[in-house]
């Protein structure tokens, strides 16, 4: 008898961090500049450990159903109709508002690519940021509506151009990190970072989402809990090693108060890259950055939208034909697009709208489970590190962001405005 082998633990590991790292990175710089490296590198930290956490509190939950069983029917299943309705509509608008979050900044950095390649003295040709964001989504929706496979291959060439982009251009930046920018200690703007520490976590929040993979890996591991949960913990550690360096190399050359004109503009990606550029010392560095960033928002928006897509298609039980995913398509993309045309700057704050909703079902939801679990299921092979006291600290996390976000809104919290 030929035993069947096991998935290799890199792989598992690669899905939650290719799930996790996306344009969502792009904010994190812009989001944290209120408390600056040390305390956006703390804030990172004690969101990736209530992420990672609550991810391995949704496998707790997940083992003690058939193989294949979907995050969708264990939360029926355990919280209730009125949970899981709850859970599907912070689903359906985070993948909503990061589609628009992601064609405001590819539509500026589209726009900003197309006026410098047709820019010439003989010519006056100029592109608008109505028009880049139209040329963007307009191409990639393409793609989504005419298959999934169409989407894999073009992603896959997106992310290898993306990982290469993205180690040129931060080696680049990283050997011209300076100590004075890096701590603060130049600056002649605010010195406080305190006030600005709770409004950092909800966009810090997006950048470890990886939750729906659970069920996936369950399957994919033939339901072997220490390997997924070694899979969570390496694919989780490598993103958050990945947002440190990014953090280390966009606030060790961007001095604080230079975050300024990028906050004015919702934190855009495209006005990131342009106050950038004044501090970087070679051109090829900047070309490259370019290039990463909208790799990184082009593969981000084909992840993102494809999961949407098929969201809707389920809701709306449109068919697979033609028709149907015409249908779908234009339900997917025409209410981010036209949100985008009207309010052009507000990739951040739809990153922390996202994280608003994510908040409900990566932290709330998944501590709900595990001590729903528990009382049902008391004999259990693999439990959470923690116990009750854990529950709670992941339930507090998912308070906080909740809290931030309301408070940002309502003029409770201060916000770093440079």
């Amino acid at each position: 008898m030929i035993q069947k082998k096991q998935p290799s633990l890199l792989g598992g590991a690669m899905i939650i961090a290719g799930t996790a790292i996306g344009a969502g990175m792009l904010a994190n710089p812009t989001s944290t500049a209120g408390v600056w490296f040390i305390g956006s590198i703390l804030a990172l930290i004690y969101t990736w450990f209530c992420m990672t956490t609550s991810g391995l509190m949704i496998l707790e939950a997940n083992l003690h159903y058939s193989t294949g069983a979907s995050f969708d029917t264990i939360v029926k299943d355990l919280l209730g109709k009125g949970w899981n309705l709850i859970n599907g509509l912070s689903v359906a608008f985070v993948l909503y508002i990061l589609t628009y979050a992601y064609i405001t900044s590819g539509g500026g950095i589209t726009q900003s690519l197309l006026n410098q390649f047709l820019r010439s003295p003989e010519s006056a040709v100029e592109i608008g940021r109505t028009s880049g964001s139209l040329i963007f989504c307009v191409v990639l929706a393409v793609f989504v509506w005419f298959s999934t496979k169409a989407v894999d291959r073009f992603t896959t060439v997106l992310i290898a151009g993306m990982v290469v982009a993205f180690f040129l251009s931060t080696t680049g930046l990283l050997s011209s990190v300076k100590k004075e920018v890096l701590l603060n200690t130049v600056s002649s703007g605010e010195q406080q970072y305190l006030p600005y520490i709770l409004t950092a976590l909800p966009v810090c929040l997006v950048s470890f989402g990886f939750h729906g993979n659970v069920p996936s890996l369950v399957k994919y591991y033939n339901r072997d809990a220490q390997r997924v949960m070694r899979a969570i913990f390496i694919g989780t550690s490598l993103a958050l090693v990945i947002y440190i360096l990014w953090q280390l190399a966009i606030q060790g050359n961007l001095p604080r108060t230079e975050f300024a004109p990028v906050i004015e503009k919702g934190g855009d990606v495209s006005a990131l890259l342009e106050a950038l550029h004044k501090y970087i010392e070679t051109d090829y560095i900047a070309i490259i950055l370019n290039f990463f960033a909208y790799m990184a928002i082009a593969s981000s928006f084909l992840g993102v939208t494809l999961g949407l897509f098929d969201y809707i298609a389920d809701l709306l039980k449109f068919d697979d034909s033609f028709l149907g995913r015409t249908k779908t398509t234009i339900v997917t993309f025409i209410p981010p697009l036209l949100l985008s045309l009207q309010f052009p700057y507000g990739f951040v704050i739809a990153i922390g709208y996202a994280g608003l909703a994510a908040t409900i079902w990566a932290a709330i939801v998944p501590a709900l489970l595990v001590r729903a679990s528990r009382k049902k299921f008391p004999m259990a092979d693999y439990k959470v590190y923690g116990g009750s006291m854990m529950i709670g600290f992941i339930i507090l996390f998912g308070l906080l962001n909740i809290i931030a976000q309301v408070g940002i809104n309502l003029g409770w919290l201060s916000s770093f405005t440079g």
